[in-house]
This record gives structure tokens, sequence and C-alpha cells, in this order.
């Protein structure tokens, strides 16, 4: 098979790196790619992934046999659409299904219908009845841009002219963009964050190993939200009661919610979970893997991930035994100095060829370009080291070894990813 991967970050080269694995890939191509993904497929950096007519012009060009669309805007301006029209074999949800993440007040919404557990919530187009409204409302709050905002549009507020502000900053200002024209203002749930990926065919839904990201930029959970500045996989907080409970009220109720609005749903959907005193909810829905989840979740899958995509198109996901390995993951993100607000790029990046001859090593890239025959820093992410190790302290260990291996001016990290670990 020739296959076509649209995206060009961490996320997308862990996607690659796991279909070079199957044995039905003759070739891989991707748009736009980064300097990683393109030593093991053919890339074309000239291509985004919102130029839908340039990406089925390639994928013609190429004659693919299969498209993975990967990131979120794709997904929700419909380029699975317009694949799908152009007779293209696709995976991931169609425009009509990824408002599951593409709006928050969709999702919402549908969890209030189907009594799918989730924080009390309320919604706003208008942002002087917000305003009135939070006069009322019990403070720490949580102010979310019903859009795509890069996983940047949460805003935590612990006192009501922290909520004004977040108001105007959302609603007026348009940090977000048109993410923000629309607002969803919801109750701050406490507990355990945990991170859970699926497979689904419309009807069926299977599993993947649980996670958990570190949103924040610096040590200690400070500073700004990030697009993730590393992951750990399983988590130890996602028991098997954990799982029980979510299959039964949330997982399967979700995709069954989906069809019965008649938006079925096929591909990857992700489950942000808070782990509350009184059980699972939901904080939020991706309609694709996470980043940097899919850089600690896939190294540890067993299956060919081209038998598993083609049972979610075909609709016979329930005949997949779906298996990972009985080990951990640590991703540690390397990323410029002064993500996510401003930093430099252009700095060559030393040492990445050991990972090649390391076994259960990986380094992910995320934000690199290829200049002048030189692998270069190209973005906030730059770099995903992964490591495995027999469990999470031995895979954390490893991961932090291999950080050392790479170098590159402005290079930085956190120094406690998976400090979690240490509480269970």
């Amino acid at each position: 098979m020739k296959v076509l991967i649209v995206g060009g970050g961490g996320r997308e080269h862990a996607i690659a790196v796991s279909m070079k694995k199957s044995s039905r890939v003759d070739q891989l191509y991707c748009v736009p790619g980064n300097a990683g993904i393109a030593q093991i497929a053919e890339c074309d950096p000239a291509i985004g992934v919102m130029e839908f007519d340039r990406i089925v012009a390639y994928a013609r060009e190429k004659a693919v046999d299969l498209v993975f669309v990967a990131p979120d805007d794709p997904l929700v301006g419909g380029l699975v659409d317009v694949l799908l029209e152009a007779g293209f074999r696709v995976f991931g949800p169609d425009r009509k299904a990824a408002i599951l993440e593409g709006s928050k007040a969709f999702s919402k919404d549908l969890m209030k219908k189907y009594h799918i557990p989730t924080a009390a919530y309320e919604t706003f187009e208008d942002p002087e009845k917000a305003l009135a409204y939070l006069e009322q409302a019990p403070m720490p709050i949580v102010l979310k841009a019903d859009g795509l905002a890069l996983g940047k549009g949460v805003l935590i507020c612990n006192t009501l002219e922290e909520a004004k502000a977040g108001v105007k900053e959302i609603m007026e200002d348009k940090k977000f963009g048109s993410a923000g024209n629309h607002m969803v203002v919801e109750e701050f749930m406490t507990g355990r964050e945990v991170s859970v990926l699926s497979f689904v065919d419309g009807k069926t839904i299977k599993i993947m190993s649980s996670a958990q990201d570190h949103k924040r930029a610096k040590d200690g959970d400070q500073g700004l939200n990030t697009g993730g500045m590393g992951t750990f996989s399983p988590s130890p907080f996602y028991t098997r009661e954990v799982d029980d409970f979510c299959q039964k009220y949330i997982y399967q109720p979700t995709v069954d919610a989906m069809a019965a609005e008649g938006r079925p749903f096929t591909g990857i959907i992700f489950f942000g979970l808070m782990l509350t005193e009184e059980g699972p909810k939901v904080l939020e829905y991706n309609a694709r893997f996470g980043d940097p989840e899919a850089q600690v979740v896939l190294p540890r899958m067993k299956n060919d991930m081209i038998e598993v995509m083609e049972a979610c198109i075909e609709g016979r996901l329930s005949e997949i035994d779906l298996q990972f390995e009985d080990n951990a993951a640590v991703c540690v993100v390397l990323a410029s100095d002064g993500y996510p607000v401003s930093y430099e790029k252009n700095f060559p990046i030393e040492g990445l060829e050991r990972f090649g001859s390391e076994e259960g090593y990986y380094c992910f890239h995320a934000g690199t370009a290829l200049k002048e025959g030189r692998i270069v820093t190209n973005g906030g992410r730059v770099l995903g080291v992964t490591a495995k190790g027999q469990n999470l302290k031995e895979a954390r260990a490893n991961a932090y070894k291999a950080t050392e291996w790479v170098t590159f001016a402005n290079k930085y990290m956190r120094h406690d990813i998976g400090k979690a670990i240490d509480e269970t």
C-alpha cells in the first residue's frame, strides 16, 4: 500500500513510525511532514494541512491507497469529506463527527443529553451575560473558548476578577480568534487527569493504553499552558475499576450518542478524563491522537496499525484484539526556550543519530526542518524524546538519560515529567 499522512508534528512522526512497521506499507508520504518524518517518508513541506485542493492533487499524483488525517484543524474543517468525495480511502472522522472536538458547546450538550458524566456548565455568546453569570458563580471556575485553540483556549480562574479578565480575553479581545465567539463556563473539578485514546468504527470502540500529559510550561505545573511538555503511559491511576466505569458510562455511550445524532464517528476519540471523588468525568474530547500522548501509546501497541485502521474504516473493529506491551513509556519534550510565547528558530540539532542504534528509545520530531543538509529547530516544541522501561520509573530514567544525547542552542525541558509516578 501507499499511505499518505496529513500533518507535520511529533504525533505524525509517531504515526509514521508505527505504520512503517506494517508489512502492508510499501511507501509512506506525508504533507507537510518534518525533518524526522522525511527520514522514513517522502514529504512535501510546501503543502499546508488546510490546503485541501493541493492535498487531493498530491494524493492523486502519488496514487495513494489510504490517507490518514491526523491534526484537528483539517478534521474539523472537513478534509476527510473532501478526500472521500475525491474517491480516496480515508482514516479519520468526517466534518459532522469531528464537531465532537470542534465545538466544546456541542460536546457538553451531547454529554448532558445522553447522561455522560461531565462538569456542570453554561454556554454564552454574549460577554455581558457571561459576566452577569460569573457574579453568582462559585470560584474557582473554568472558561473555555468553544472552538479550536491549539490546546490553549482554557482558562482556570481562581477569583471573580480573574474570571472577568478571562471573559474579556476570550470573547472581546479574541485572544483565540473566532474560537472565542462562543464560550463555555464550567465548574472547576479536582482530581487526577488521565488521557485515554481509542479506535472507533462508528459503533464499536476499543481502548488503547492510558496516558497522562503535562500541559504547563514549567516544572511544578507552573507557567503557561502549552501543547504538552511530556507524558507517560500507562497511568497508574487508571485502575480496573476506573476502566469498568468508563466503558459502561463514558466510552460506549459517547459512540452511541454520536450515532444517534446522525454523526457516526470513525477514527480516534481521545477522552480527557478527570478522576474526581464522585467518579470519572469527561473534561474534553479530541477527535484525533493526542500530541504527545501518541508518542508513548503507539510505541507500546503490538498490533499492525494498518490492520486496525482498515477494520475501523470497514466497520469490523469488533474483530480486532487490540494489544499493548506490558511495560511503560515516558516522553520528555525538548522545546525552544521561551515557548509558548516567543522563541528563536534555526539552531542546528546534534546527537540524533544515537537513537537509531538504541532499542526502546525514540526521538520524535515536532518542530524541525532540513536546511542546507542539517536538521535545525523550527518550532516551539522541537523533539519528543521517548523511552520504554519495564515500569514507569525505569522508563522515566531512560527518557531523561536520552535527553542528554541531543543538543541544540536554546534547548529547554521540564525536569519533572512523571512526578506523579512517585505518588502512587
